[in-house]
């Protein structure tokens, strides 16, 4: 892997200051989305084994959307370099930081990931769908075509299939980037297969508003949002056997031994059935670039490049033997080709 260094004269960090750039900090900054947590700590740990002379990296979570925030709040040495998130950056989010003077941001996929349930590893066998989902943890749910609040109180009267337990599930708190693809993919396309929308749309709802109720999740103590990371979460399970906890399947694979993990509409999530496109509740895993600090925050560049290196992002790289899916060779020759271009959103 080639080491090409940084090395920006006293006068350029003098220009880069004067225009309220990052020049008087020598140490990268990077918060965001837990499920992109693991794997940016190992890139940056290595990366400071690498390059000498640059610190290694600082890395924090947060959920996605608080390191977007953050991400956002302006150029200079007090705002962060690098956002993470386990989903795509919002229009809103972009001209928020547009708004306050991040006028370049780059976008970086790093590979994919997929949403899992699991419980705890002695209990049974779990078979989900997007419809049982749905039905168990909703606000409102559609009875005799019309949305009413949810009435159910046990896993099996969702589906006779399912154990005899109480329904308690904990799921991504709404930072969090996790949240919003387990809105998508499962409650709303379990409300949209079992006719939701059209029961909202006849309740006098418009479009958005059939489709907010389908996503709203219920207030009663049976869905418990996490704002922590997924060891909150592993840690709940582990208060109550018969919990049920949304995970990255990283961190599912990664502690195996004290979780089962269920199948969604048939199929079991891993790294072969997520990359094949075949496990339905998948993901991309991205991070975001202040354009305007590179070349002024030492290494930054340099950090950005050596994620993308096929020994970080490649299937036979760290990443990948912690879990990460890695994307085809044509889509990380690509993303490598777009940061070298200086392509912005």
């Amino acid at each position: 892997m080639k080491k090409a260094l940084l090395t920006a004269s006293a006068a350029a960090f003098a220009l880069a200051a004067s225009a309220g750039y990052a020049a008087a900090r020598d140490q990268i900054q990077v918060a965001g989305s837990s499920t992109v947590l693991p794997y940016a700590k190992i890139v940056a740990e290595q990366f400071g084994e690498t390059f000498s002379n640059f610190k290694t990296p600082v890395v924090e979570s947060g959920g996605s959307g608080a390191g977007i925030k953050e991400f956002c709040k302006g150029v200079g040495e007090n705002t962060i370099d690098i956002a993470n998130s386990s989903r795509q950056i919002k229009k809103d989010e972009v001209k928020s930081c547009q708004d306050a003077g991040v006028k370049d941001i780059q976008e970086v996929k790093i590979g994919y990931d997929g949403i899992v349930f699991a419980t705890d590893v002695k209990g049974p066998d779990w078979a989900l769908t997007p419809e049982d989902v749905y039905k168990a943890l909703a606000a409102k749910v559609v009875v005799d075509g019309k949305l009413v609040d949810n009435p159910n109180t046990k896993w099996n009267q969702v589906n006779p299939k399912l154990p005899d337990w109480d329904i308690a599930a904990y799921i991504p708190g709404e930072k969090h980037g996790t949240r919003e693809v387990f809105e998508e993919k499962l409650l709303i396309a379990g409300c949209k297969k079992l006719g939701g929308v059209e029961a909202g749309k006849a309740g006098g709802l418009d479009d958005k508003a059939a489709e907010a109720a389908c996503k709203a999740v219920r207030k009663d103590g049976k869905a418990v949002d996490i704002d922590g990371d997924y060891t909150e979460t592993l840690a709940r399970i582990d208060s109550n056997k018969t919990g049920v906890g949304v995970f990255g399947l990283a961190f599912y694979e990664n502690n195996a031994d004290k979780l089962k993990v269920a199948t969604v509409s048939g199929i079991t999530p891993s790294t072969e059935t997520i990359a094949k496109g075949e496990y339905p509740v998948s993901r991309p895993l991205f991070f975001y670039v202040k354009k305007a600090h590179l070349g002024v925050v030492p290494g930054l560049k340099e950090y950005v490049d050596f994620f993308l290196d096929d020994q970080m992002v490649g299937p036979e790289g760290p990443l990948a033997e912690y879990g990460l899916v890695a994307a085809p060779e044509a889509e990380r020759k690509a993303q490598r080709e777009a940061f070298d271009s200086g392509k912005s959103l």
